[in-house]
């Protein structure tokens, strides 16, 4: 017997015109507004610190815009253990209009969020036919404070460009839902085929974007349920569940290859954790843990961070209400399921795509994070809205106080949102933020840290790099930034003991070899230093930096021709090092090769040009070697750069003032 659901629920033909009304595009001008209001003034932040530099600041291939060799690149690339070339190929399409100004690529993500907050909209009130709680669920996605980290945060593109491709793939499967229905037009209408090869294109887009998306399929078979009835809109056995299956076996096969692809990209890269790191029954404990931590952010976003750090083992008791809040709702979901079907729907929407990110395979360090929740808070929201209207029509005054209620929590969320952008000015007050409304967060220390470094506040610097290895004392990068803050400082034996606890974590870390064998260097113990340089390049063979520090050691100890070696190595791996050509040429100036001086010295200033020391070290070699007239321009231009330079200026006077005997 086929179940009967109450039409006010279940809508019998979803979206059965495409035309908007005025009053809709009156609210959608609305929605613009307010997203507008709350999220503009991100275009005044900086980037920061945190990804902003692998993804746009420090990354060469972005910042040459749209080229062919870039788009090879994004196309090929595995950079931050990711496959997304639709998101590289946006930030290089920002640097192409904007360079690097950050205002730019932030008035492209406000944009691309007010874009995503119209599509709610308009899809929500073509699939139910519902325009103000289409408009209500819309405006709490674009105007909640937990979208403020995928919007400001320049490097999280990505959340932005994957939603919007997800939501015009479930508006072109609506379409289709909608010209495929009847037995005859599911099997010869050609335009219902035009809409679902444009979702699946659609889909594989945000794939492309983010892989995150892999969850869609599940959700289009929801959708089949609520609004779109498709289980129970005919008698024809083609509409059971089973073709509606069957139908989607190509949108599933997308999302295995890109779940496939991105384990085995994050994997190689590292981003994987380990289950010695982390093992299953604490990731089981988390993602329950994390699931009501997710609502309670979404209900009371208050005390927002950009980190989270995961906390290891929960309480047995909180990992056990947790799992009980989750059976409960669950369960009540199910049993409403013929009364109430945006429930299960909107709950298991919220369940399902958070799944590839609630921890069980475990990608970073954080236990949870504000822009997961970006595409799953719309299944509560829907749940929400059409829950408390299905509850207010049953009051006198329900709808007027429904619709009161909703507009202050509205003009709330873009308050709060509007605050929270603002912590997003730069790295110290995003961090410094964080140490403030979270308990133990090394990373923020860490990154807090960096920000002061760049700033050349050492005293504060190291004391949050102290802390955050107080909190963490196995995290390597912890040990690593506090290490180089006091060699900065030139505490080098505190320095040096920091890098020593990197290689008792990790006896293979390279750079740690290479750092101590500097500090060694500065110290005299220029034999030590070598036989560190000499461990770091074991392990790592292609270390330009290494080669480079090696062949000043051995240049030290006078073996010049072992250190000329290591410098053409270096050169042969990292072409474009002005120092390398400039401490080269010296060498070969030392070893009587002075051809090859003057080539280094003259392509260390091509490099450089600023470099008045290369100036002074061309001017000598040119004078023995015949070339006056030379000498005194590179002696001159030397001093130019550097006016208190006593070498060059007492070449110069030599030359130009000749003594009379």
């Amino acid at each position: 017997m086929k179940t009967q659901v109450p039409v006010s629920n279940h809508p019998k033909a979803p979206g059965r015109t495409w035309q908007l009304a005025r009053r809709d595009w009156v609210l959608a001008l609305l929605l613009i507004g307010l997203v507008a209001w709350a999220f503009l003034p991100a275009v005044r932040n900086g980037f920061v610190n945190f990804d902003d530099n692998e993804y746009v600041v420090a990354n060469s291939h972005v910042q040459q815009g749209l080229t062919w060799a870039s788009f090879r690149w994004a196309w090929g690339s595995v950079a931050a253990s990711n496959w997304h070339p639709l998101t590289w190929l946006s930030h290089m399409l920002d640097c192409e209009l904007f360079g690097l100004n950050p205002g730019g690529h932030h008035l492209t993500s406000v944009v691309l969020h007010a874009l995503n907050t119209l599509l709610v909209f308009f899809v929500l009130r073509r699939m139910t036919g519902a325009v103000w709680r289409s408009f209500f669920v819309a405006a709490l996605f674009g105007l909640h404070p937990l979208r403020v980290e995928s919007v400001a945060w320049v490097a999280e593109r990505k959340d932005l460009l994957s939603t919007f491709f997800w939501l015009l793939t479930l508006g072109a499967y609506v379409r289709y839902a909608v010209e495929s229905r009847g037995a005859a037009a599911t099997s010869s209408n050609s335009k219902a085929k035009v809409f679902y090869w444009l979702a699946l294109a659609f889909f594989t887009l945000g794939l492309l974007s983010k892989p995150m998306l892999v969850t869609l399929p599940f959700v289009l078979l929801l959708l089949d349920y609520w609004p779109l009835a498709r289980h129970a809109e005919s008698r024809d056995a083609r509409l059971s569940w089973l073709p509606l299956v069957r139908e989607k076996v190509p949108f599933f096969l997308l999302a295995a290859a890109s779940s496939m692809v991105t384990f085995l990209v994050q994997k190689h890269g590292g981003a994987v954790v380990t289950m010695a790191s982390l093992p299953l029954s604490v990731r089981w404990e988390n993602a329950l843990v994390s699931y009501c931590r997710y609502l309670g952010k979404l209900f009371y976003p208050v005390d927002l961070a950009i980190f989270y750090p995961h906390p290891g083992h929960w309480p047995v008791g909180i990992v056990a209400l947790a799992g009980l809040l989750l059976l409960g709702v669950s369960a009540v979901a199910i049993w409403r399921r013929n009364e109430s079907p945006y429930l299960p729907v909107g709950w298991f929407w919220f369940l399902g795509t958070l799944v590839p990110v609630i921890g069980v395979i475990q990608v970073g360090e954080q236990a949870m994070a504000d822009r997961y929740l970006l595409i799953p808070s719309l299944g509560v929201l829907i749940a929400l809205v059409w829950g408390t209207q299905e509850l207010t029509t049953r009051w006198r005054q329900g709808p007027v106080t429904a619709g009161v209620a909703g507009a202050g929590m509205i003009l709330l969320c873009a308050l709060l949102t509007r605050q929270q952008v603002s912590y997003w000015r730069d790295s110290e007050t995003l961090f410094r933020h964080a140490t403030e409304v979270t308990k133990d967060n090394y990373a923020a220390h860490i990154n807090l840290g960096n920000a002061l470094f760049g700033q050349g506040r050492m005293d504060e610097t190291i004391s949050h790099f102290r802390e955050a290895v107080r909190l963490k004392p196995d995290n390597l990068l912890a040990h690593n930034r506090l290490g180089t803050a006091l060699h900065q400082r030139g505490i080098l034996d505190e320095a040096i003991k920091e890098f020593e606890t990197i290689l008792s974590l990790n006896p293979k870390d390279a750079s740690a070899h290479n750092d101590i064998g500097a500090m060694r260097f500065a110290q005299g113990h220029t034999e030590e230093a070598i036989g560190h340089y000499q461990q770091a390049l074991t392990l790592q063979p292609d270390a330009a930096p290494t080669h480079y520090n090696l062949g000043l050691a051995l240049f030290a100890q006078g073996h010049f021709e072992e250190a000329i070696a290591q410098l053409r190595e270096t050169l042969r791996l990292k072409p474009d090092y002005a120092p390398a050509h400039y401490n080269l040429g010296i060498m070969l100036a030392r070893a009587g090769q002075a051809d090859g001086a003057i080539r280094e010295f003259t392509e260390a200033l091509r490099l450089d040009p600023s470099m008045a020391k290369a100036h002074y070290r061309l001017g000598l070699v040119l004078l023995k070697a015949g070339q006056r007239d030379q000498a005194v321009m590179h002696f001159d231009q030397a001093l130019k750069l550097q006016p208190s330079y006593p070498e060059a200026e007492q070449q110069l006077r030599a030359l130009t003032n000749p003594t009379t005997p």
